[in-house]
Order: structure tokens, then sequence, then C-alpha cells
């Protein structure tokens, strides 16, 4: 698999930290090609300009900065996102990479109908490693919305056979050493080629 992995946290001793690098190991392990995009680290610009949102309906129009995210995107069959919940929903940084990133001419072409149409349809597997510092049944009162840009938006993109696995560690306000220990196998199990779409949830 041609592997692109994403993460959006600022802190390398962070749980998402061990989280992605225990997933990205485990697939270079395995023979993956692994390509890891840090977004802090880059430096990411999360914000859309002016320039931007007036050309955002141009395919040919994409600023130089972002061309290189663009071609890993083009490149990748498989994606992994992997990053924390703040307010209900990913890192601006993220939110961000989603606002750039996912426009006319990278993720989707606009058909002479009007209609959309995705462009990630090579991409056939996406796995989100999401960490909440709130518990599941609060985070399904607010309607989860990490939980919707990954197995909802995201899929749009991609290709309509493609398997969503989603990672999700809830309540980690004062995460237990056996809590981390069952997210770390959950992970393990996630990344392997033998798993089953129906063993993630």
């Amino acid at each position: 698999m041609q592997v692109l992995a994403i993460f959006a946290h600022p802190l390398d001793d962070s749980l998402c930290k061990r989280l992605f690098d225990e997933a990205t190991n485990r697939l270079s392990s395995e023979g993956h090609s692994v390509t890891v995009i840090d977004l802090y680290k880059d430096g990411f610009n999360p914000v859309l300009s002016k320039d931007e949102r007036e050309q955002y309906f141009d395919d040919e129009f994409i600023p130089e900065e972002l061309k290189h995210y663009q071609s890993e995107l083009m490149k990748a069959d498989t994606l992994l996102f992997c990053f924390p919940t703040w307010c209900l929903g990913p890192p601006a940084i993220l939110k961000g990479f989603f606002d750039r990133l996912m426009k006319p001419g990278v993720s989707f072409i606009v058909l002479p109908s009007g209609d959309l149409a995705p462009n990630l349809t090579h991409i056939k597997r996406v796995i989100a490693l999401v960490t909440y510092g709130r518990a599941r049944p609060i985070l399904f009162w607010f309607g989860d919305p990490p939980r919707k840009m990954m197995t909802r938006y995201i899929k749009w993109f991609v290709s309509k056979t493609a398997k969503i696995h989603y990672l999700p560690v809830y309540n980690l306000h004062k995460p237990s050493e056996l809590k981390i220990k069952k997210a770390i196998k959950k992970v393990r199990k996630a990344v392997a080629l033998k798993t089953r779409p129906n063993e993630l949830t």
C-alpha cells in the first residue's frame, strides 16, 4: 500500500503521537510505503486566503505551498489520519488542510452539468485514529462531528468501495495505562492487512 499518514497534534509526548507512531511503524514493518505529513512540524498555514477563495473553482489554481500535499494525495491509495478532538472538532490546522485541499481539481471535479464527482477514487482505505477528552455518550449527544467528518465527509471523495476504519479513544481527561494499552492494541489490529472491515467501529 502507498500510505499517506497525516498527523495533527503539536505534542510529541501525546497519546496521539504514540498511536500514530504505532500505526506508521506497523505499516512500514509490513512492507508498505508510508509518507508522513506532520502538519504542525510543517508549519502548515490553515487559513484559506482571499485569492484561494476567489479562484476556488479554477481547477488549475493551487498555491505553490500546497502542491506537495496535492502530489502526495494523488500518489496514495491509503489515508491515515491521527488527531485529537478539541471543542467537538479536529484541530484548526487539520480543518484548514481540508479547507484548502478539498477543492475542485484536487479532491473533486465539477462536471459540465454542474454536478460534483470525487477525484480521489484511487484511495481504497481510510484509517482515522481519534482521541477524545469526553466520554462517548456526551459526544453522541453532540453528534460526534469528528466521526462524521471521517466516515461521511471524507468517504465521499474516495473510492465508493473504500474501507473506512474509525478508531476512537474516548474519555481521556484521565487516561489509565490499561486504556492506553487497549488503544494501542486496537491500532495494531486495524492496520493489519488481514483486518476485516466489520471488526472495526
